[in-house]
């Protein structure tokens, strides 16, 4: 190796064994610095090998540690489980001693009479008080002895009552064979007309009535045996719930309800309901129906049938009804007619100023403030209408109650309640058949009337449709009838468009509830060379009172359901005499639009130049009033 090689590797040595500075720089002697270096050679090892020991020695002393941690851990852990063994030991003792603290002996089990009562009825051949009232042993087995002393008397007492219940049960057993010959003989009483076994399953059923409806189940069918045999009553419900209702709670039911009572309340202290939730409920509660309801079917002779469902609402002690109408043929519908069967206004104001829209009984007014019920004719449409009519019918009687004098339920009272409303439902099917032939602009007018107007009409009807109580209040040509107080708001109201040529004949209608025996008005308004109406034109106020105050010209047989039609008719012959005595202009040329064709004696009469609107059968002549 040359001595250039050489210096490089001994610099190199230098660098890496960490040489000084001056044995970086190549400085003093090369063997010099030889030894140097092999110096620090031999102290890394030693440095090194005093590292490796150090390190032996430390991992020496962490094994040696937790060699010792284990056992700790180890000794603690059998003082534990030792521990534990004891524990479970002491737990099982206390069980022991608890069993044994709670025995019970099987004489505890009974029911024994008290010591006083003992010593009293017991013979002293068993009591032995000498020696029972100092040994509190004996004292228990002389009470068994009397026990069963007691239950010796009672089992022959048990079988005695064993016997009758026998006798009892072979009466039960005949039973089916009364009810085979029942069977047997239903073709019998239904040609007799005497249905007795539902006669007894209806009188079964009526004890679990609510007193108002029990009074209205039996004066119907005394009304219906005597002198309606076209009223039929049923019961209809659920009569378990019923007998629910009337059944005293008992001793294991109160503890049912306890116990749910209990549940409830942990339930609300889980979940607190919000306040509107308990309102609804109470709500709910106060306006409940009783299950039971009573039917009553009213039949017509043309087989229509009122079917009458009474409903007693048990806290607000009040009765509502609900109708609905059955008919042997399927009715024309028309869209005016609408309103003519539903609940809401077939029976309304069957007596004067009876809308059954409010409760009748004045304790229900404070009852709604508790739970926020502002008014009763919210819930019409789910219960029914409270009538003071049907409150009368099931003898419940509140002040100012104005339905009839006296308010007392007798037969009278039935008959004529009975008759009003087989009068309404006859009404309101024939208003129904009118308004399909007049929604068709055909006025049907019957043979028995065809005498009340000339053989010919020219004006005919362009148009009928319904109208509400609002648009009725907004047309200036009735305003002479909503001041009178004429128009409400339980009226129906109606609008009819007569035609002849250019005129047209409006006609705003107000028909009653109790209609025909309140007869329609009719208010006018002529669109004929300008606008005319009652207030303005002494012809048309002439015509109004041609259909509305001489009314009992048009009335027709009875009941006077033509009445409507009849007025329409009329209404339209007073527009043909209007406009063919109406003066022509000469200056104007051709044919006149409205000939005369009616005969008149006079076409006008006395300052205010009246029209003759009166019609004179046989002669077909019309004159002056």
């Amino acid at each position: 190796m040359s001595s250039d090689a050489l210096k490089k590797r001994k610099s190199k040595v230098v660098r890496s064994e960490g040489g000084t500075p001056e044995m970086k720089r190549g400085r003093g002697d090369g063997e010099q610095h030889c030894a140097e270096v092999e110096q620090k050679r031999m102290q890394s090892c030693i440095h090194f090998m005093n590292l490796k020991k150090l390190n032996r020695l430390a991992h020496m002393r962490l094994k040696k540690g937790r060699d010792q941690t284990h056992e700790a851990k180890q000794r603690v852990d059998v003082l534990h489980l030792q521990l534990q063994n004891l524990l479970y030991e002491v737990m099982h003792l206390q069980k022991e001693i608890s069993k044994c603290l709670e025995f019970k002996s099987k004489h505890e089990e009974i029911d024994l009479v008290s010591e006083e009562e003992f010593y009293q009825e017991a013979p002293e051949h068993i009591s032995m008080p000498y020696v029972t009232k100092t040994d509190p042993h004996q004292l228990t087995l002389a009470r068994l002895d009397w026990e069963l002393e007691q239950r010796k008397r009672y089992i022959c007492v048990w079988t005695k009552v064993e016997e009758h219940r026998g006798e009892k049960e072979h009466l039960t057993s005949l039973q089916p064979g009364l009810n085979a010959i029942m069977q047997a003989s239903l073709p019998v009483q239904k040609y007799l007309s005497m249905p007795f076994e539902q006669t007894q399953k209806q009188t079964e059923v009526a004890r679990h009535l609510p007193p108002p409806l029990y009074v209205l189940f039996v004066q119907a069918n005394a009304y219906g045996q005597a002198c309606d045999k076209n009223l039929s009553v049923s019961i209809i419900g659920d009569v378990d719930e019923a007998k629910a209702l009337s059944k005293p709670p008992d001793d294991s039911q109160d503890d049912e309800s306890d116990s749910d009572a209990e549940e409830e309340q942990e339930k609300t202290k889980r979940r607190r309901p919000t306040t509107g939730g308990q309102l609804d409920d109470k709500r709910r509660e106060m306006l409940k129906r009783h299950p039971l309801s009573l039917c009553l079917d009213l039949k017509c002779k043309d087989g229509s049938i009122l079917h009458l469902y009474f409903f007693y609402l048990m806290n607000l002690n009040i009765m509502t009804v609900k109708t609905k109408v059955s008919t042997s043929s399927d009715l024309n519908t028309a869209i005016s007619a609408g309103d003519l069967l539903k609940s809401d206004t077939l029976l309304s104001c069957l007596y004067t100023s009876d809308l059954g829209r409010d409760t009748p009984n004045p304790a229900n007014r404070y009852q709604f403030d508790k739970v926020g019920i502002v008014s009763f004719a919210d819930y019409l449409e789910e219960l029914g209408h409270p009538y003071k009519w049907v409150q009368s019918l099931g003898g419940l009687n509140f002040p100012d109650d104005g339905v009839c004098a006296g308010s007392s339920l007798s037969a009278s009272q039935m008959e004529s309640t009975m008759k009003l409303l087989r009068g309404r439902l006859q009404s309101r099917l024939a208003l129904q058949k009118q308004f399909a032939s007049l929604e068709h602009s055909i006025i049907p007018v019957s043979s028995e009337c065809q005498h009340l107007f000339p053989a010919k009409i020219i004006s005919h009807l362009a148009h009928w449709n319904t109208i509400t109580y609002e648009e009725y209040m907004t047309m200036p040509y009735t305003r002479h009838v909503t001041d009178a107080g004429l128009a409400k708001e339980t009226d129906l109201y109606f609008m009819s468009v007569v035609e002849r040529g250019t005129a047209r004949l409006k006609a705003a209608v107000v028909l009653s509830p109790r209609y025909p025996e309140i007869s329609p008005l009719f208010s006018l308004s002529l669109s004929w060379k300008g606008e005319r109406s009652g207030s303005t034109d002494d012809n048309l106020r002439a015509m109004e009172s041609e259909v509305n105050v001489f009314k009992n010209e048009l009335q027709g047989p009875r009941p006077g359901h033509q009445l409507l039609t009849n007025q329409i008719s009329r209404l339209c012959v007073c527009l043909d005499v209007y406009l063919e005595t109406e003066g022509q202009d000469d200056g104007v040329e051709g044919p006149r639009e409205f000939p005369r064709e009616k005969m008149c004696l006079r076409t006008v009469r006395g300052p205010n130049r009246l029209k003759p609107f009166k019609y004179n059968h046989p002669q077909g002549f019309f004159s002056h009033r």
